[in-house]
């Protein structure tokens, strides 16, 4: 049901991505001034919902439910809300009002008219943020009672009001880009309502009962577990800022480009790392509070196995057929094939922790589960250091010594964030194992893994150089299609049972 509903959303966000880039291209200040905003309500639905919330929250209702205790769990579930839309309320109005400071932060090399669109945007988009983070509320409520299809496939209605803004204002030539690019914040609100809006009435109709509210011993628990999880969780977030700060001082399309390609990488992420993670915690959570760490490890096993058996081939397409990837998403109106090849630089970036990324979240929910919340805290500020340092270097030092145009430089972020992901990862792996004895994938399994998704590859690019047409959907849909069936014919004829995995998975 996670699967179902993260790929609901994440179908919609590429077609919005997809729309976005016909009307705007890659390479325009408007692109990138809107990129940048948006990553303000992107960061605090993130932060609160997969993070926060999901990490600090879910584990003590759950715990609370599995042990009998309905009426003090929905009442914490209220408490919760009501601190939170305090906590966002404030946040919401600090933003606004030092939303030129907050621009310095996030994208300090935007001068000019295109820093002051950029303010512009982030205002309209504020409130909007405040509304998704009350939804993520909405989204740890349903997980915690096993609801699991609406509260991730509500990211639907927010991706429908940005897409109907696009549709609305975009065609001809009566709008210029800069006045598109607010209508489409204003969409973006509307969505944000329409996302919370989705949720609510079973959300509130789940935590009903159990008199008022209360600060009892589980709500100071959540609280006190709120702000480690907050920035652990947040490091990805945090490490994209970091990234997007320094492809402010990249060319024109720089911060597009990023966003574009966080957009396709993180598909496999959310719809595997996160649906994996997210339908495990409320177990995890219920198997840790009653002691069964056999059961523990079993989970976190079958949660690496069926991670690894979707993420690995991703990543290897994303470093070997990654422009016919962006071409069929992104190469429409504006877009050209040329900026399809940036995308790819940056996702084969991209590729190099993708692996390592998704199983993190699945060892950071089970620290939460286990109640650790400053195992992953620390190992997240060290990802943040790394990912800060390298990207610097590989990004805006590197690459002009080398004699590397300085747009490629978003490849060297991608690839240094991948670089720290898999330090992240190997601490919190260790971390797990010295408290619950070994958990992991076999090195047969991951070498079949690997060498099937390798000869997936060597047939997409069989076909590749053999085909005559040069359209990208054309392309697309003859390449990776050998792509995929090679990888799955390769991993069944070495043992593994697929079958049983894409049910699963």
């Amino acid at each position: 049901m996670v699967a179902a509903g993260i790929l609901a959303s994440r179908l919609s966000g590429l077609a919005r991505t997809a729309i976005f880039s016909f009307f705007f291209g890659l390479q325009s200040d408007a692109a990138d001034a809107f990129s940048a905003a948006v990553r303000i309500p992107n960061l605090l639905q993130n932060l609160f919902g997969e993070g926060a919330l999901s990490g600090s929250f879910i584990p003590i209702h759950a715990a609370l439910r599995a042990q009998g205790r309905d009426e003090e769990a929905a009442q914490a579930a209220r408490t919760v809300f009501a601190l939170l839309m305090l906590l966002i309320s404030v946040l919401v109005l600090i933003g606004v009002l030092t939303t030129p400071l907050l621009i310095t932060v996030i994208a300090n090399g935007f001068a000019g008219e295109k820093r002051e669109l950029t303010v512009r945007l982030v205002r309209v988009l504020f409130p909007g943020a405040g509304l998704l983070v009350a939804a993520a509320w909405c989204l740890a409520v349903l997980n915690s009672h096993g609801k699991f299809l609406l509260s991730y496939a509500s990211g639907v209605a927010w991706n429908a009001g940005m897409i109907g803004a696009l549709l609305l204002f975009g065609p001809g030539s009566k709008y210029q880009l800069d006045h598109l690019a607010m209508m489409l914040a204003w969409g973006s609100v509307v969505g944000s309502f329409l996302q919370f809006a989705v949720q609510a009435p079973m959300a509130f109709r789940l935590s009903s009962g159990g008199g008022g509210l209360g600060f009892s011993v589980p709500v100071r628990r959540a609280v006190r577990d709120f702000f480690p999880v907050l920035t652990s969780r947040g490091a990805v977030q945090i490490s994209a800022f970091v990234d997007q700060y320094i492809a402010s001082y990249l060319p024109k399309g720089a911060v597009t480009g990023l966003t574009n390609t966080s957009i396709i990488y993180t598909l496999p992420v959310s719809l595997f790392g996160i649906s994996v993670s997210a339908a495990q915690l409320p177990a995890l959570s219920r198997d840790a509070a009653l002691g069964h760490t056999d059961r523990l490890r079993e989970r976190i096993d079958d949660g690496l196995e069926r991670l690894a058996f979707f993420v690995v081939p991703s990543a290897v397409a994303f470093a070997t057929v990654g422009d016919v990837i962006a071409g069929v998403i992104l190469q429409h109106g504006r877009f050209r094939a040329e900026d399809s090849r940036i995308i790819w630089g940056m996702l084969a970036g991209a590729a190099i922790g993708l692996v390592a990324s998704t199983q993190s979240r699945l060892y950071s929910v089970a620290h939460y589960a286990l109640g650790d919340t400053k195992k992953p805290l620390r190992f997240a500020l060290v990802r943040i250091a790394l990912v800060t340092v390298l990207g610097y270097f590989c990004a805006l030092v590197i690459p002009p010594r080398i004699g590397v145009p300085a747009m490629w430089g978003t490849a060297g972020l991608t690839g240094s964030a991948g670089l720290a992901g898999w330090i992240e990862f190997a601490l919190l792996r260790n971390s797990l194992n010295r408290r619950i004895g070994p958990t992991g994938l076999s090195f047969s399994r991951m070498a079949v893994l690997w060498g099937s998704a390798v000869a997936g590859a060597a047939v997409a690019w069989g076909v590749r150089l053999a085909i005559p047409w040069t359209d990208p959907l054309v392309r697309g849909a003859l390449i990776l299609p050998a792509f995929g069936a090679t990888y799955l014919a390769c991993t069944a004829a070495l043992g593994v049972d697929v079958k049983r995995q894409l049910l699963r998975g």
